[in-house]
């Protein structure tokens, strides 16, 4: 009997090391997928009621389904509008196009970090020492971040189904579970791309960029399918495409959901197929590893951390520069709409101007979130840095901690002015090729008017960085994920003044609507380099610290 009472706990402890791989990926993925879900539904339940609220008669709704249903820029940015004079069709328009692509980021984000930057920092080796092997441990990994994808769909789908029970919004509740599929299924896509990229990549930094361009492309392609250019098809050759085919509340076409599980599945299966054929640590494409040796740029750390991140900063150029073409080449239709409706003309003239010039000035303010998604991609790369061990190879030569810090937070400085820079030539190219009438300085001010919020997220990252390291990440993401919503939302519920106040991008003025405030704008730049002293300075007094 004693015999039999001590095989219980030694098969459940063996059980438990057998699926190790799954339960540790599968918390860090829960915890993730809890609070992005959060985001998605109480961003759809803001724009539902929002639009209750603010749409309450019928004339109402039928204005602006006839000013924003047949405009190609606005379809060009967030799809075609369908039944906008509903609540449902609305919801869809608002939110099906925004998430997808947050979601998107957020699942290649996971995947790398949770696959390639686990075996980057060395760890998968400890869980590879035990009873798996590693295709199977991919495919646990795999398990693992498919109930990060199912906690994400399922608090975001309760939200929806809440929110959809109101006499306001009057929304079903199989309508708001489909609409939370739709939502979550670009997460889900790229959680698979990022899976693939890891296998292919030699470090996590190189998978995400691998990543990052496939969403570029599938974002590329979404958006010229309906920029109204009778290239519609082209919509069933990007997986945003097949996102928006979805339909959700208005004609659900549940049929488009076989590409996107066919294509989960076949990337899932070759994630795990390509992680058996390789060695831990290594990559199915070539490194460069053996190259010859260039020595530029390796004059000093600041030369260093612009080699190491080069690759990826040139991504995110391309995608500034891409969006900025394309939001240049939309900006006469949608001005045009703009113009042409009385109630629009009304709202835009508030803000100095109308047209081309006042649709860039709401428009600049994704790009300022791209500008500042590459500061905090840089706190971020410097909490890994740090994290992995890697910081202490470099700090143990006659390299001191202030002049690493100095010199990458003043790379990432004009990094982030080349950015703005790079948007306001790109958006004036597209726009003068449309001849839209908006001048070329007018459009680079604008872009440099983005600029000052990022300096102040770097900065501010980079004082966490210094106080409370493991912090880093996510309070510099989350500074810049507050400041985003609470400038979408804002002015539609009537925030307090305060709580707007608190968002870097509600400092920033709507140009090239209006000229740019430098005033504030010295203000966020002396906070960001306030900020980012004093993190140098903690951090220079401050231990090391591992993950």
């Amino acid at each position: 009997m004693q015999a039999e009472f001590a095989v219980g706990p030694v098969a459940s402890r063996e059980r438990g090391a057998a699926i190790v791989v799954l339960r540790l990926t599968a918390r860090r993925a829960v915890r993730s997928g809890v609070l992005w879900g959060y985001v998605f539904g109480l961003y759809v339940a803001t724009q539902a009621l929002a639009y209750a609220s603010s749409y309450r008669t019928v004339a109402q709704r039928a204005g602006l389904a006839k000013e924003f249903g047949a405009n190609a820029g606005v379809s060009a940015l967030v799809g075609p509008a369908h039944d906008i004079q509903t609540v449902a069709g609305f919801t869809v328009w608002k939110c099906l196009a925004v998430l997808a692509v947050v979601g998107a980021v957020w699942g290649l984000l996971t995947a790398t970090r949770l696959l390639r930057g686990e075996e980057d920092a060395g760890r998968w080796e400890l869980l590879l020492a035990g009873q798996t092997t590693r295709r199977v441990a991919a495919a646990q990994a795999l398990v693992g971040l498919a109930c990060g994808v199912a906690v994400l769909w399922t608090v975001s789908a309760v939200i929806t189904v809440v929110v959809g029970r109101s006499s306001k919004v009057d929304i079903s509740a199989p309508g708001a579970l489909f609409l939370a599929v739709a939502v979550v299924a670009a997460a889900a896509m790229f959680l698979a791309v990022g899976a693939l990229a890891s296998q292919l990549a030699a470090t996590r930094r190189q998978a995400s960029a691998y990543a990052a361009a496939a969403l570029g492309v599938s974002y590329a392609l979404r958006m010229v399918a309906d920029s109204g250019t009778g290239l519609g098809w082209l919509r069933w050759t990007s997986p945003l495409g097949w996102v928006e085919e979805l339909q959700p509340l208005t004609a659900p076409h549940p049929l488009a959901l076989l590409p996107i599980v066919g294509l989960i599945a076949v990337l899932g299966f070759l994630a795990v197929r390509l992680a058996g054929e390789r060695d831990l640590g290594s990559s199915m494409l070539d490194d460069h590893a053996s190259s010859a040796p260039h020595t530029r740029l390796l004059s000093g750390p600041s030369g260093l951390d612009l080699r190491l991140a080069r690759p990826t900063l040139a991504g995110w150029g391309v995608g500034i520069a891409a969006y900025g073409l394309v939001l240049g080449l939309v900006a006469k239709s949608a001005g045009s709409a703009i113009s042409s409706s009385s109630s629009l003309t009304r709202a835009f003239s508030r803000l100095g101007a109308v047209g081309a010039e006042a649709y860039l000035g709401v428009a600049f303010l994704l790009m300022a979130v791209l500008v500042a998604f590459v500061a905090s991609g840089q706190i971020s790369s410097a909490r890994a840095e740090e994290a992995e061990g890697r910081l202490d190879h470099l700090l143990v030569r006659p390299v001191s901690r202030w002049s690493w810090l100095v010199g990458r937070l003043g790379v990432v400085t004009v990094v982030l002015l080349l950015g703005g820079l790079v948007a306001g030539v790109f958006t004036w190219l597209g726009a003068a090729s449309q001849q839209s009438g908006v001048s070329f300085g007018t459009v680079l001010q604008a872009g440099l008017n983005v600029v000052p919020p990022a300096v102040c997220i770097l900065g501010l990252g980079a004082l966490v960085f210094g106080i409370w390291p493991r912090a880093s990440t996510v309070a510099t993401y989350g500074v810049l994920v507050w400041s985003f919503l609470v400038e979408l939302v804002g002015g539609v519920v009537g925030l307090n003044h305060w709580v707007l106040d608190s968002s870097v991008f509600h400092q920033m003025a709507a140009a090239p609507a209006v000229s740019p405030d430098w005033t504030s704008g010295g203000v966020l730049l002396a906070v960001g380099v306030v900020a980012g002293l004093a993190g140098v300075i903690a951090f220079n007094f401050r231990d090391l610290q591992s993950a």
